[in-house]
């Protein structure tokens, strides 16, 4: 899926708006050692941030982005869809405003 498809692979706001929000919430053991130990916090409560951007985002934030473990991503990663109120949020930190119409369908 290109960029073009997938609002979120232009954007990466929502990873970069608050070290609060890549937290572990009903993943099993299992499924949290799959994501590499130098990519969880220190209380293991979530994933690292430098500052406020997790630490598995990649590239350039309203540009091109990318997600370094996106097959094990955290479920609170995989629950932020394009549109929702958190995206919207997220968006609007970085000044990037609501996503252009049309844009959401082909992220789902």
């Amino acid at each position: 899926m290109s960029a073009a498809d997938n609002p979120c692979q232009s954007c990466g706001a929502c990873c970069a708006y608050s070290r609060n929000w890549p937290r572990f919430t009903i993943e099993d053991d299992a499924a949290l050692d799959l994501i590499p130990e130098n990519l969880v916090n220190d209380r293991l409560s979530g994933m690292r941030c430098e500052g406020d951007r997790c630490m598995a985002l990649t590239g350039k934030i309203g540009t091109a982005t990318a997600c370094g473990i996106y097959d094990v991503r955290p479920e609170v990663c995989r629950t932020c869809m394009p549109g929702d109120p958190e995206c919207l949020m997220a968006r609007r930190r970085f000044g990037l405003g609501d996503l252009p119409h049309g844009s959401i369908a082909g992220a789902l």
